[in-house]
């Protein structure tokens, strides 16, 4: 999918808040604001609003930018937006990998987290469909998943229309007997699950790795063939399909950020997640009803020691 800087821009709702307080202007190189993207999930609210809240006592002015998964690479290499510290490449289009490769948008390394991504089914589906997890069993199993408007194909929910076709590649590709359904955001997603889970209706999505639910709930990974190199998941056939791409997460920047914020950008290079730490606040925040500003400075004031050495 590509898309025109007029309807990237069209997309993107720069619905921004400013996060500065009073700026201690004399320390950065310039009043102008860093502004970073939110995304659609929790994970990414964590990872910008951390990013944020340090630049923010680094003396920047910092704005929150809403910004939709795709479109936001064409607001990056325009620098309407200037960071996104959670960036996962194996979501992304063709703006994106061609950004990188002629200098419009900048990769500034790994955030630290370690991600998984294919299809996830609860336990208790696999005595309906025997043979799981092995992605093949979904061939002969497809009614156990369907519902009356996708009978007899199952049904699949994937991700939000905003990031990408990916799942609905591999069904293609491979011929699988399944409706792909996008779901309409993480939260919706999530109360998808847990509504199935409740009656041990039958259900199957996309979902990713770090994420609290694999903390709660005994979900199963559809399981596919290895392959050597990439897995490319435009070109897949049933009987040696690879699933996905495993995911690397980068922080990207515009590519005036170094030149305009220095000092902030050398703070980007050190900034790191891990797994551990990101689950731990998405279930603060998504499963015991705390503020995602709470959890926040709660992380910052209780990890001083390691996030001191990044913003001197």
């Amino acid at each position: 999918m590509k898309l025109t800087p007029k309807t990237a821009i069209g997309v993107l709702a720069l619905s921004a808040f400013t996060l500065s307080g009073p700026a201690a202007w004399a320390q950065v190189e310039t009043d102008e604001p860093i502004r970073i993207a939110i995304n659609e999930w929790t994970g990414q609210h964590i990872s910008a609003n951390i990013a944020a809240e340090l630049l923010k006592k680094m003396g920047y002015n910092v704005e929150l930018v809403t910004a939709g998964g795709l479109p936001q690479f064409t607001a990056l290499a325009q620098n309407e937006i200037n960071l996104n510290p959670e960036v996962w490449d194996n979501s992304v289009t063709d703006i994106y990998t061609d950004g990188l490769q002629t200098g419009a948008i900048v990769n500034m390394g790994s955030l630290g987290l370690e991600p998984r991504e294919s299809w996830i089914y609860p336990a208790y589906m696999e005595e309906a469909c025997p043979g799981l997890p092995s992605y093949q069993a979904l061939f002969d199993c497809a009614e156990a998943f369907a519902t009356a408007e996708t009978f007899p194909n199952g049904r699949l929910i994937t991700y939000p229309a905003d990031w990408g076709t990916r799942s609905k590649s591999v069904v293609e590709g491979i011929g699988l007997p399944f409706n792909p359904v996008p779901g309409g955001s993480e939260g919706t997603m999530v109360a998808e699950l847990k509504s199935a889970l409740a009656s041990q209706a039958p259900i199957i999505m996309m979902f990713w790795q770090p994420h609290w639910v694999f903390a709660e709930v005994d979900m199963k990974w559809v399981e596919w063939n290895e392959v050597e190199g990439e897995c490319i998941e435009e070109e897949q056939v049933r009987d040696t399909a690879c699933g996905f791409s495993q995911a690397s997460v980068n922080k990207i920047v515009s590519n005036n950020f170094a030149a305009t914020w220095p000092n902030a950008a050398a703070f980007i290079e050190e900034f790191t997640l891990n797994n551990e730490q990101q689950n731990i606040m998405i279930n603060e925040i998504d499963q015991k009803g705390r503020s995602l500003k709470e959890v926040v400075a709660e992380w910052i004031a209780d990890n001083e020691a390691t996030w001191t050495p990044w913003i001197q």
